[in-house]
């Protein structure tokens, strides 16, 4: 990737007496950047968690020197999507049987089931297509999960198995293909579970981050989201030294799986994510930005150029989780840091819409927008600066 992304035009100079306007469109320059692996497209699939999260295990593999390795999604979906429903279906439809998922479905699948190459099980090749497309396989999984939790009694075969588990699979294995029990990869011979063992991952060695009051700092506990569905744990920290935990990994050679909230008119489909401050903005009189500041909501343009970023308290970030202004929308991986041409800086972050956006699937995510709106991250412990270790009792 070139050290330097330029846009857009240039805007004018304004006429002296008066304030340089920040240029029209975004300069970037790259202050550090990890390897990654290629863009991927989920489509028409709420699967961005499956996505994101084996871009981030198959980053951790070039960093390890295993080589470069495309990892099959849609086995840890189809592996997922079966816990997910008898999940629902213990619960008598109290948990929540749908698309998402979170990073801990990733790493669970990769303990438990495995890993397989992408090439033996292709998104979409069930139904003639390159893509995946789970609009009809929810609508029949759905209906099925859905039916089956309002009953009071569940039939069974004669070998004792559960009937609906059966078809909840078949179902399955229509739509996303059958997983492999063997298959051979680069000449050799290997189960899902042999071939997750011989890329020398450990599932444990990962550890999920968040910053919210309503529960103890330093300690760990279940982030209360839907897809959160299997109750994993997350360690809190205060939102300083969050965001201290991703500058230390970059900068160490880690990357990071990141799940934010992606519903904010500051996150554009054109590949950059700000959190544009208001109240600077009000400062400079006569300007762009106070023009800006007095156009209606769907006029304004926060993604044209680079804008003063508001960085928020621990309190406001707080009230946006209450509120459910932030939301748990949307998994990605981040893998740089990177500069504006005003001194902004920005996480460089790899997303699952194909080569979608300015940056062709690339997106620039200013540090203020990932500290208001980061849900969680996930990263290797030994990413964590040691004092925060420490406090946190991981060795």
């Amino acid at each position: 990737m070139k050290k330097l992304l330029t846009i857009a035009a240039m805007g004018m100079i304004c006429l002296s007496g008066m304030a340089q306007e920040a240029k029209e469109g975004f300069e970037f320059t790259v202050v550090k950047e990890n390897p990654i692996t290629s863009i991927k497209n989920q489509n028409r699939a709420g699967t961005c968690w499956s996505y994101s999260g084996l871009a981030f295990i198959e980053s951790e593999l070039l960093r390890m020197g295993k080589g470069e390795h495309d990892l099959a999604e849609m086995f840890i979906v189809h592996n997922t999507y079966l816990d997910r429903a008898d999940k629902a279906v213990r619960t008598h439809g109290d948990i929540s049987f749908s698309q998402g998922g979170s990073f801990y479905d990733v790493l669970f699948a990769m303990k438990n089931y495995g890993l397989v190459p992408e090439t033996e099980m292709l998104p979409g090749v069930m139904y003639g297509e390159t893509l995946s497309n789970h609009n009809e396989l929810s609508a029949v999984s759905d209906a099925v999960v859905a039916a089956i939790a309002k009953q009071s009694k569940l039939q069974k075969n004669a070998n004792n198995e559960l009937l609906w588990k059966k078809a909840i699979q078949a179902v399955h294995d229509i739509y996303l293909g059958a997983r492999p029990e063997k298959f051979t990869y680069n000449g050799k011979e290997y189960t899902p579970k042999s071939f997750a063992e011989s890329l020398g991952l450990n599932a444990d060695d990962y550890v999920s981050l968040t910053s919210y009051t309503h529960h103890p700092f330093y300690s760990s506990f279940v982030l209360e989201i839907q897809d959160n569905w299997r109750w994993s744990q997350s360690y809190n920290l205060p939102i300083d030294e969050l965001m201290e935990v991703f500058d230390n990994a970059i900068m160490k050679g880690y990357t990071i799986a990141w799940g934010s909230d992606v519903s904010e008119d500051g996150f554009s489909r054109n590949g950059v994510a700000v959190l544009p401050d208001a109240d600077k903005a009000q400062e400079l009189s006569g300007s762009d930005m106070a023009r800006w500041l007095k156009m209606k909501p769907e006029e304004k343009k926060l993604n044209t150029k680079p804008q003063p970023q508001k960085w928020c308290t621990q309190e406001e970030r707080q009230a946006a989780y209450d509120n459910f202004e932030t939301t748990d929308d949307h998994g990605m991986q981040i893998y740089g840091i990177a500069k504006d041409q005003m001194g902004n800086e920005y996480y460089m972050v790899k997303n699952s819409w194909g080569k979608s956006g300015t940056y062709e699937g690339i997106w620039y995510a200013s540090k203020a927008f990932a500290r208001y709106k980061t849900m969680n991250i996930v990263v290797h412990k030994d990413a964590l600066p040691k004092a925060i270790a420490k406090k946190l009792g991981i060795k």
